[in-house]
């Protein structure tokens, strides 16, 4: 067994090569948002079409999330990571070459289909490659490079302001996981809890996806960790594809909107990371329940802001408590499931929250569309946030000694 000195070393590249994938996945799930209003006025496409649009690459993460985790038991998660690596890059580099309608909702479901597939892998070989003790901190270390990301294309939305230039973001999403795919293959390990697990699959045989998922006194669990998930993803994904263009309804300018944007995804890395670093040090439920009373809060916040300040201070803090949340979810599934069956287990949860990333932005452009304001939107989405909260609270009650705080030395 490793030291704790040991361990933190070995891990530190995987986590490294971890963050800049769910960096570069962040960037293009944050592009779709960023460009929308660009796209929409380029293709005459109505605000139903732009939810089917923001909706499209959803949906394709969730047979994504579904398939990379359970092919991360089966074939190694550096394998399946690499693949889907390519396949979010090659079809965001195809978003650019569209020409109507149709083929940008094929372009986008065909990207979601690789950016779901990564994210089972990141969190296993990260929950994987940690300590126990530190499982939580290297989980939230990976995530952050998600709102990072997503702050990285505002940027781009900045610097390429012309109506014409929103194809740029598109771009660096693309040639930027191909050419990361060459440093995975030369620097990333294989999980070696994959490999022992493995080789004793080959010697007693492989779990199916229902035993995985509910068999072993694992149903519970699933089943709230399931609703935790679709809750909290509603909320956060109708913000990242809607809240550009609720802020320039408000009259804000395109260049005001990004700003917006930047700050939720930077709240976003450092709840990420520090919310994650608190479930290590203080345990479970104090975490959970300070982070959701945070996102109530903080979506009350946006909801009544004016102006460009206060719009600026609620996106940050939504980004701080609902992308810092999120890391925390993560982590959990990380937890909830044994080596040789936690890729499917975690793609599993990832899946069906995936059903909120394509619900909540789908149902905002129906219902904005029929004339119900932002605002009110934002607002209706605390509730999902309550019962988001209970699942969670009942997760880390059943494995409370996993997360419970240590006492001081």
């Amino acid at each position: 067994m490793n030291t704790p000195q040991t361990g933190r070393t070995s891990s530190a590249p995987t986590i490294a090569l971890c963050l800049i994938v769910a960096l570069l996945e962040g960037l293009d799930l944050q592009s779709a948002g960023l460009a929308g209003p660009r796209i929409a006025r380029e293709f005459s496409l109505t605000v139903e079409q732009m939810g089917w649009a923001f909706g499209a690459g959803a949906i394709g993460l969730l047979p994504g999330a579904a398939l990379g985790g359970r092919l991360a038991d089966w074939l190694g998660r550096k394998k399946v990571l690499m693949l889907s690596v390519v396949l979010f890059g090659l079809f965001s580099l195809a978003t650019t070459r569209v020409w109507n309608f149709e083929g940008l909702l094929a372009a986008r479901f065909l990207c979601g289909l690789g950016l779901g597939a990564a994210m089972p892998n990141l969190i296993a070989l990260c929950s994987e490659a940690a300590s126990p003790k530190q499982r939580n901190t290297a989980v939230g270390a990976m995530y952050c490079g998600m709102p990072f990301g997503a702050a990285l294309a505002a940027v781009i939305g900045i610097l390429s302001p012309g109506d014409a230039d929103w194809r740029s973001v598109f771009y660096v999403g693309g040639f930027g996981p191909l050419l990361t795919v060459p440093l995975l293959a030369l620097f990333l390990r294989e999980s070696a809890q994959f490999v022992r697990s493995k080789a004793e699959r080959s010697a007693y045989g492989t779990s199916g996806v229902v035993h995985a998922l509910w068999r072993e006194g694992r149903a519970s669990t699933t089943m709230v960790l399931w609703i935790s998930y679709l809750g909290t993803l509603t909320v956060l994904y109708f913000l990242m594809n809607w809240l550009p263009s609720m802020v320039l309804s408000r009259g804000l300018t395109r260049v005001q909107s990004s700003v917006v944007l930047m700050m939720f995804n930077l709240g976003g890395g450092i709840g990420a990371i520090g919310i994650a670093n608190m479930m290590d040090r203080v345990g479970g439920r104090r975490t959970v329940i300070g982070m959701y009373v945070g996102i109530a809060v903080a979506l009350a916040m946006l909801a009544s802001a004016n102006g460009n300040v206060a719009t600026a201070c609620g996106g940050l803090l939504c980004g701080l408590f609902l992308v810092g949340g999120q890391s925390v979810l993560y982590a959990l599934a990380g937890h909830a499931y044994p080596t040789e069956v936690r890729g499917t287990g975690v793609g599993a949860a990832v899946a069906v929250g995936r059903v909120g990333s394509f619900l909540g932005p789908l149902v905002a452009g129906q219902l904005l569309a029929l004339g119900q304001s932002a605002s009110m939107l934002v607002m209706a989405s605390i509730p999902l946030i309550v019962i988001a909260a209970a699942a969670a609270l009942l997760v880390v009650g059943r494995y409370r000694p996993h997360y419970a705080a240590r006492p001081a030395q």
